[in-house]
């Protein structure tokens, strides 16, 4: 008698859309392969803290394939997809190729410098563990330099840290910088004196938390004013240089001399994106998302799905949702949910509906902001409800006790103990290879 053979879903992405539609497959009668070309999952709201030298990288991070060694039906594949052909159901790996019955698409975003992608060198993004490391050690290169210098204009450079993006990565970004000089680092210098830095966070809307309510915006304002940041609202950034950062203001266009430019504003969707476009016809958006129907699949293609910050799903309010973890988690359950109908034959007419919980945003210690529902709230409230939920979604139950007591010295002692300098190392097979590689039309599938 021959066996049927079992339903092969393809997950491409390990953060959080294609972990939770993974996981909501145990035990069901379905091959799950997952892919990313990283070995671990990332939790990325808490990168900012990798970057100021409060977490290592190995508490936010988690390898995919002990999440689900005890799942036997979900196989993991440490490799990169570079092409994908919807007719054949094939995906192009760099080393081979994989067939899939239903694929299902989480690989996210990256930075968007707005067309000047040489800004990249200068201005760092931070959405992987290799960005806060760069970042944290630039930071951190910046007072060592500071304090080496006896030009006081060249010493006032290297003191001056320019966030750009007041969304709430630049907020936490600029709050950790803040609480960093003017806590952690004060004393340990001889020649200069932390305290003395000047972090101006740059925001092109007229307020900082632009999604947030204007009252909860004004509240993170005045929490990074007290942390020492300057917010400048209404502020384009037009040119980005090793030294300095051009901002214009209304009529007013100034040039800031820095040594240290973060990039918190803007995202660029995954090129898998243009991918799909390409192979399956889907319209992208002006961020490059991938346009969806109401059940998260491609029109014309119901066995793609694209989920995370990689879909733009504007069915249920008119406007895309935000491209935050419990979107991606949803839709991955919701997916997960509809594979499995459709595979005992179920009926799978609804749609996707986000069930929003609301909305935080730390600035620093005991602040923070919170819109849950039609509650709004700020402060030590906001902050220790930031503080359990994160917890709560690490990856791990290693990191989340790890997290936990890091976080409680932390909060004791002012230390951020991963406050090291490291050079990146850049393995032979990394070179001439750019982020934006994997897509490559010159790399047809293979018939």
């Amino acid at each position: 008698m021959q066996t049927q053979k079992q339903h092969h879903v393809v997950i491409i992405g390990g953060g959080f859309g294609g972990l939770y539609t993974a996981k909501a497959f145990k035990n069901a009668p379905a091959k799950i392969t997952i892919i990313d070309r990283r070995n671990f999952h990332l939790f990325q709201p808490l990168l900012y803290q990798v970057a100021t030298g409060g977490l290592s990288p190995g508490d936010i991070a988690y390898p995919i394939r002990a999440v689900f060694s005890a799942n036997k039906n979900v196989t993991v594949l440490n490799a990169e997809v570079l092409d994908i052909d919807p007719q054949a159901k094939e995906i192009l790996l760099r080393d081979g190729k994989i067939q899939f019955d239903t694929l299902v698409v989480a690989t996210g975003v990256s930075h968007h410098y707005f067309g000047n992608d040489e800004w990249a060198a200068d201005a760092p993004g931070l959405k992987t563990i290799e960005n806060a490391l760069d970042i944290r050690s630039r930071i951190l290169r910046a007072f060592e330099a500071a304090e080496r210098e006896s030009d006081p204009e060249i010493r006032r450079a290297w003191m001056n840290f320019v966030v750009v993006g007041g969304g709430p990565t630049g907020v936490e970004l600029a709050g950790a910088l803040g609480e960093l000089a003017n806590k952690t680092l004060k004393g340990d210098f001889r020649n200069i004196d932390p305290t003395e830095v000047n972090i101006l966070l740059l925001e092109g809307a007229n307020r900082v938390l632009p999604p947030y309510p204007p009252e909860l915006s004004a509240k993170a304002q005045h929490a990074l004013e007290r942390l020492g940041v300057t917010v400048r609202p209404d502020a384009l950034v037009t040119d980005v240089r090793p030294d300095a950062v051009v901002v214009k203001q209304g009529e007013r266009t100034e040039q800031i001399a820095t040594r240290t430019v973060l990039w918190a504003a803007g995202m660029q969707a995954s090129p898998l994106g243009q991918v799909l476009a390409n192979r399956a016809g889907v319209k992208l958006d002006r961020a490059g998302r991938v346009m969806v129907e109401p059940d998260l699949s491609l029109a014309g293609q119901p066995n793609i799905f694209v989920i995370g910050d990689l879909a733009h799903f504007a069915h249920q309010t008119g406007q895309p949702l935000p491209g935050v973890a419990p979107v991606a988690m949803q839709q991955g359950r919701y997916v997960a949910g509809l594979i499995k109908a459709r595979l005992t034959g179920q009926p799978t007419t609804k749609p996707f509906e986000y069930f929003d919980k609301g909305s935080l945003a730390v600035i620093g210690r005991n602040a923070a902001v919170a819109q849950i529902g039609r509650l709004k709230i700020n402060g030590y409230l906001a902050w220790l409800a930031w503080t359990f939920i994160h917890i709560w979604y690490l990856v791990g139950f290693d990191n989340k006790l790890l997290v936990m007591l890091q976080w409680a010295w932390n909060y004791i002692t002012w230390n951020r103990g991963a406050r090291l300098i490291t050079e990146q190392v850049i393995l032979p097979a990394q070179l001439n290879k750019t982020e934006s590689e994997p897509v490559s039309q010159k790399l047809p599938l293979a018939k």
